[in-house]
């Protein structure tokens, strides 16, 4: 297994949709944030609108994922279920 990249379940809610996606470790949240929310527009024929207001959270807990932070340095881990609003 690839120890650089985790699966996550990701939920959308505006578009009430979930996904699975592998993402880098070594990558800063805010990064990840922006290339989901890109692709996001292109497969939901722009019903997806990207708002610079939008963060991931965390489903279990409610935090907040800090856009300068890497993946690494957070609790993300193989499983994470996250919330883009």
């Amino acid at each position: 297994m690839n120890k650089n990249k985790i699966l996550i379940e990701l939920y959308i809610p505006l578009i009430e949709k979930n996904y699975d996606i592998y993402i880098p470790v070594n990558k800063k949240v805010g990064t990840i944030k922006e290339l989901i929310e890109k692709a996001l527009v292109e497969i939901t024929d722009n019903a997806y609108i990207i708002k610079d207001s939008s963060n991931f959270y965390s489903k279990e807990t409610g935090q907040i994922y800090d856009v300068n932070q890497t993946v690494r340095d957070t609790d993300i881990v193989n499983g994470s279920r996250i919330i883009l609003v």
